[in-house]
């Protein structure tokens, strides 16, 4: 039996992971995680506990009733909120809601990996993957615009490389991975649905199902990589 901790479980890919998992491995245990929004699955081998993850006591009580996880996945995100948009240009720069990104996008991440790095620590396999962007990588921004979101993104990517190198000594086989998954047919994509081609919106059990896909695929040789729902690996 695995133990995987999902946090953000009740958000739109978050409970499409949920759901995944607990129908893929009903002997496993699944803990997962709601704050504002309370959980609409159940199943008998997944726990709900409310967390806000961006509350590092929060985090570390939780961490200090979890032993061991095989598989922690963070599905926490934000693109905009009811007052703001993301930016079109750094003329509409405000540094409340770049902060605010930067506190739900990257925060959560540091936090997890600071007190679940013992429970992560195993002689067989364990994974850390966290939610990232496309539009996070600096190599692949042409486009601009959005500056809070891609910043808080690219934040989080250097912060998953720089602790999978750490963790390369410290926890050798754990396997960190930033994971990109699409526009996915979630709340935080509603506002942008309009402008898509047909087939650029994902549903999010196929996110789902790439993710763990991911997951069963790699090692703690891939760990620090990027990658696309599709499988490819993204550039930093």
């Amino acid at each position: 039996m695995k133990n995987v901790l999902i946090i953000g479980g009740s958000g739109g890919i978050g409970s499409a992971i949920v759901a995944r998992y607990a129908a893929l491995q009903p002997s496993w245990k699944i803990t997962a995680t709601f704050n504002n929004h309370s959980p609409t699955i159940h199943y008998p081998n997944v726990q709900w506990i409310k967390l806000d993850a961006t509350k590092e006591q929060q985090v570390s009580a939780l961490a200090k009733n979890i032993s061991h996880v095989d598989v922690l996945i963070n599905a926490i995100g934000l693109l905009h909120t009811q007052t703001h948009q993301p930016e079109k240009s750094v003329a509409n720069f405000e540094p409340d809601f770049f902060f605010h990104n930067v506190h739900m996008n990257t925060l959560p991440s540091l936090l997890l990996a600071k007190h679940f790095m013992s429970a992560l620590k195993s002689k067989t396999p364990s994974h850390f993957l966290a939610l990232s962007a496309k539009i996070g990588s600096i190599e692949d921004n042409r486009l601009g615009g959005w500056i809070s979101y891609r910043s808080s993104k690219a934040a989080l990517n250097m912060a998953l490389k720089t602790i999978s190198i750490e963790w390369r000594y410290k926890l050798p086989n754990c396997c960190v991975l930033a994971f990109h998954p699409g526009t996915t047919d979630t709340s935080l994509s509603k506002p942008f649905q309009s402008r898509l081609k047909t087939g650029q919106l994902l549903e999010p059990s196929f996110v789902a199902q790439s993710i763990i896909d991911s997951i069963e695929r790699t090692t703690a040789e891939d760990s620090g990589s990027f990658f696309i729902y599709s499988g490819e690996k993204l550039s930093w």
